[in-house]
């Protein structure tokens, strides 16, 4: 018997996607606050002190849930959407930034995933959302985007969200797949995580990317995106304080007349 609720969706669109979450009567979904876009009526919307998975567990409970997820550096409150009508109703969420919106069965995922703290978008009710550190010391220090992880813990439906293209792997038993720590997305509990430097005098000076990268050893799957949003904001911010040079070009002084700026 599950113990989250059961709820059917559909994903629209590819590469600036949402999410339609149907929810039954008194059925309720679990979201990010400003992920929502919008629902039907009898929808009703409730702000909750952290993931509302231990919602009868006493004020404490809920406090220690909420602070859990002030540590990944996600909102204090979460909000719930429930049906409370006599019919099927709809509540829409959309993604962040383009990319693809990943579906995640937990009943059939052995019940955990572990993903980077900025993926989850939204849940059924039930799955709790808390945090997993990484037991290594090199991991903690070194590990930037990925030391402190997201935990989804439940047998109901989950999703998370990732950038650009996503890449699901199945790495059998002992299997190693070495990933860029920003490109990591969320993984089953059963891999084994680490980082590693990657050495060399020239790759750590010269090699144009990061000097750690995530070691992902099986059983198990992993989802990867081939856009982190940190690098996306970053290539953001250097064309936005970069200045064109005309090269002789006609279309390149037009270009600069018509952004504003002085020819």
């Amino acid at each position: 018997m599950k113990l989250n609720h059961e709820i059917d969706y559909k994903i629209i669109g590819e590469e600036m996607q949402c999410i339609e979450i149907e929810l039954d009567p008194n059925e309720t979904v679990i979201a990010e606050p400003g992920s929502f876009m919008m629902m039907e009526q009898d929808i009703t919307m409730n702000t909750i002190l952290g993931d509302g998975s231990s919602a009868e567990g006493g004020l404490f409970n809920k406090l220690f849930s909420a602070g859990k997820r002030l540590l990944t550096g996600e909102n204090l409150f979460m909000t719930a959407y429930s049906n409370s009508g006599y019919e099927k109703k709809r509540v829409t969420f959309a993604s962040p930034y383009p990319g693809k919106i990943i579906p995640l069965d937990l009943s059939e995922l052995n019940g955990k995933i572990i993903c980077q703290k900025d993926a989850f978008l939204c849940a059924a009710k039930g799955v709790s959302i808390g945090i997993e550190f990484q037991k290594k010391l090199g991991t903690g220090i070194f590990g930037g985007e990925g030391f402190i992880m997201q935990k989804l813990e439940g047998d109901g439906m989950a999703f998370v969200h990732a950038g650009g293209t996503i890449v699901e792997k199945v790495l059998k038993p002992g299997q190693m797949l070495k990933i860029d720590t920003g490109c990591l997305v969320a993984f089953t509990y059963q891999i084994n995580y680490n980082i590693e430097f990657v050495g060399g005098i020239k790759n750590t000076l010269f090699g144009g990317e990061g000097i750690f990268y995530a070691t992902l050893t099986g059983p198990g799957k992993v989802w990867i995106q081939s856009l982190p949003i940190s690098r996306l904001a970053s290539r953001i911010i250097s064309y936005g304080t970069y200045k064109r040079k005309e090269e002789g070009s006609i279309l390149g002084g037009l270009g600069n007349m018509l952004d504003g700026d002085g020819v």
